[in-house]
């Protein structure tokens, strides 16, 4: 039960607004359990008022307690050990968020004290407990590397993703061990996200060959990719549509790379190879040459009728599969009607809605769109690119090559403009 949650079981006040120590000790002979837990959250409750309520054997007091800034340090230490998760939650929760912020002139026997708290807060058997800790410290560099590098190591991606993804206390000898070592589903893309990546590690990623990874790793433009890593990349990608959008968006490609991506991408890829970028006449050439031999190989399936495709988005649908990889391939085949189906499946929104957000070539709204859909941002990128046609210059580019640039609040903004909040999928 959240902090928030528990205040609304108070109907009333129960204690005066200026506390005296004399009003706490009456409301604890009261034994009222909604006076203890209006005077559990109190910030002007007497700290051994809090000490005595963090042993009180109702749950809700406990927790209270635990989620209050002013508890005394000795009461938190006893609450580390608390049988009800959610009080060692809370107490999670306020602990992550003072470390970070701890002075280091800070009384050392204070300090220690907090941080021998914190370190076992950090290995709490319940996972939402180190959750809570990972996520308020993940960009911290002021905790003890062996807390990051725990984390780090867990076993749960909801713990060490946030770590591995934004943890400046994790050198590149502590991500090569983990990418070695790791079975964490999610941890090497939490890792190929990092705002550096070297050669070395980069290396590292593409030798396991985990398909989503190596994907988040070519559309992170900051990600140093040596000539050859890409060359292994390049050769395996063929079979592999996953890696097709963020390579032919990868920046500084050499012309000996544009050559051979564009022997295997779809023709709406090999147009995008071209544009804007400083591609000689040969080069020129050889890409139009690619896309009209394109043209005639894939014939048979871009020409397939617009019910066989969208017969397919809909049993996709049906079965819980579909997702990234099939709304991308149908939009790089600039299958318009295909696009629209699987959004207004995905969103609940009406197909009218979603093709007047597509022909308005509104890159956020397509982006706001696809974010309520559970899509990722390539896919939003390949929509906007395929079928939309949104000009270069007004298009929405992921942030970090991978995540959504706006926050949730334009998020809805733009999906508001479009009437989408009300508007329903008619049958």
């Amino acid at each position: 039960m959240r902090f928030g949650l528990l205040k609304k079981l108070f109907t009333r006040a129960k204690l005066p607004t200026v506390l005296r120590y004399e009003d706490a000790r009456a409301a604890l002979e009261s034994r009222s359990l909604d006076v203890k837990r209006e005077l559990a959250a109190r910030r002007d409750a007497p700290p051994e008022t809090l000490y005595y309520l963090a042993g009180d054997p109702d749950a809700s007091v406990r927790t209270l307690v635990a989620a209050n800034p002013a508890t005394p340090l000795q009461a938190d230490e006893s609450l580390v050990n608390d049988e009800e998760g959610e009080v060692r939650v809370e107490l999670a929760r306020k602990i992550a968020r003072v470390v970070p912020d701890m002075h280091p002139g800070e009384v050392k026997d204070v300090r220690d004290r907090v941080m021998t708290l914190f370190e076992r807060l950090a290995r709490d058997e319940l996972s939402r407990v180190r959750q809570i800790v990972a996520e308020e410290i993940k960009s911290c560099p002021a905790i003890p590397k062996r807390i990051a590098v725990s984390l780090a190591r867990d076993a749960e991606i909801l713990v060490c993703g946030p770590v591995l993804e934004y943890s400046p206390l994790l050198s590149d000898e502590d991500l090569l061990e983990i990418v070695a070592t790791s079975r964490v589903q999610g941890a090497l893309e939490a890792i190929a996200r990092r705002r550096s990546i070297d050669g070395s590690l980069a290396d590292a990623i593409v030798a396991t060959l985990e398909i989503p990874a190596i994907a988040q790793l070519l559309a992170n433009p900051r990600a140093e990719i040596r000539d050859e890593t890409l060359d292994r990349i390049i050769a395996e990608a063929a079979s592999i549509e996953a890696w097709h959008l963020p390579l032919v968006m990868r920046p500084a490609l050499s012309l000996r790379a544009v050559r051979r991506i564009a022997v295997f991408v779809s023709r709406a890829l090999i147009e995008e190879l071209g544009r804007n970028r400083d591609i000689d006449a040969d080069t020129q050439i050889y890409l139009k040459a690619k896309a009209q031999a394109r043209i005639e190989q894939d014939a048979d399936r871009a020409t397939q009728t617009p019910d066989a495709v969208i017969a397919g988005i809909r049993k996709a649908f049906k079965h819980g599969e579909l997702g990234d990889d099939l709304v991308t391939k149908a939009a790089s085949l600039q299958h318009k009607a295909a696009v629209a189906l699987a959004l207004s499946l995905k969103t609940g929104v009406a197909e009218q809605t979603v093709l007047r957000i597509l022909d308005a070539k509104s890159g956020k709204g397509i982006a706001a769109l696809c974010w309520r859909a559970g899509l990722a941002m390539r896919t939003a990128l390949a929509i906007q690119i395929f079928v939309a046609n949104v000009p270069s210059e007004t298009r929405v580019l992921p942030r970090g090559g991978v995540d959504y640039p706006m926050d949730e609040e334009e998020m809805l903004w733009h999906l508001n403009y479009f009437g989408i909040g009300t508007t329903v999928m008619s049958d």
